[in-house]
């Protein structure tokens, strides 16, 4: 991947535009079966009230369903295309199994078109990038991504473009992981785990060059809370540009910096060792 940068913009919106270059297959069209239409929220919950403000309109898009578990274990699966998935920032690749089934994965780095892969239940002679297996059979210091948190789960960690944990040590029926985000967490070594990075690395550099392509991905405009009424919000009002001296809250009076919005009471907060902080967990040891 690469960003490109449009030296002769012939439009104002091409001046500013610098687009990630998507190493794809030229088919467009995604496998019609491993589809189906996605109802958007638009930031609305069940009653219809916005929970989640600024979002909204942007353009259709269908759902590709991606196999997050990994679960058809020992037959190889060749890759017949790697596709762009309006979805998600990483893309996906479409597998075909010697059995004539065919599932979507999300595609790691360096992952071409002809490439065998295999979701395994033992070690392997050769660890490639695609390959899905339970973190005990990996050996250390080894580059993941799409773990799982619960054996059987399918994946929640890791499964955004360019990113990838590291696998630090396996130790009975724990495994220890380093996070994307520099966190340490201990991990059942039965969870499974594809080896490698995952593609698109590029996507966090592109720009994208007017406003209206960040509409089109369903993102509504902004208003600083600093330019509106005191009325509208906690830090507006005032003469000139001043944001009254206070510390930036939300509107209704939420601090949006530094504030600690963790659960205390997460049940998966025992497992951490190094927060993302950096800062150790106090008397946690390794069981």
């Amino acid at each position: 991947m690469a960003i490109k940068n449009n030296r002769t913009p012939y439009t104002p919106s091409q001046r500013f535009y610098e687009p990630n270059v998507q190493e794809v297959s030229t088919n467009n069209n995604p496998e019609a079966r491993l589809t189906k239409s996605n109802h958007r929220t638009k930031g609305r919950n069940c009653y219809g009230r916005i929970t989640s403000r600024r979002r909204g309109g942007g353009h259709k898009r269908l759902y590709r369903e991606i196999d997050f578990k990994r679960n058809k274990f020992n037959i190889p699966a060749k890759i017949q295309s790697v596709e762009y998935d309006p979805n998600r920032s990483a893309n996906v690749a479409l597998l075909s199994y010697a059995d004539g089934e065919k599932r979507y994965i999300l595609a790691p780095n360096r992952m071409k078109v002809g490439d065998t892969v295999i979701d395994c239940t033992a070690p392997v002679e050769e660890y490639n990038d695609g390959i899905s297996m339970p973190l005990r059979f990996i050996p250390p210091a080894t580059s993941i991504h799409a773990i799982e948190m619960q054996p059987g789960r399918g994946a929640q960690i890791a499964r955004s473009a360019g990113n990838a944990a590291q696998l630090i040590s396996v130790e009975g029926e724990r495994a220890t992981v380093k996070l994307p985000s520099g966190e340490v967490r201990l991990l059942n070594s039965n969870c499974r785990a594809t080896i490698g990075e995952v593609s698109n690395k590029t996507h966090a550099n592109q720009k994208l060059g007017k406003a209206g392509r960040n509409r089109w991905l369903g993102k509504r405009p902004r208003v600083r809370g600093v330019a509106m009424n005191p009325v509208d919000h906690p830090m507006g009002g005032g003469e000139g540009r001043t944001s009254g001296g206070g510390h930036p809250v939300s509107p209704w009076g939420q601090l949006s910096k530094g504030f600690p919005t963790r659960t205390r009471s997460k049940p998966s907060n025992a497992m951490i060792l190094v927060r993302r902080n950096g800062k150790k967990v106090k008397g946690k040891k390794k069981k």
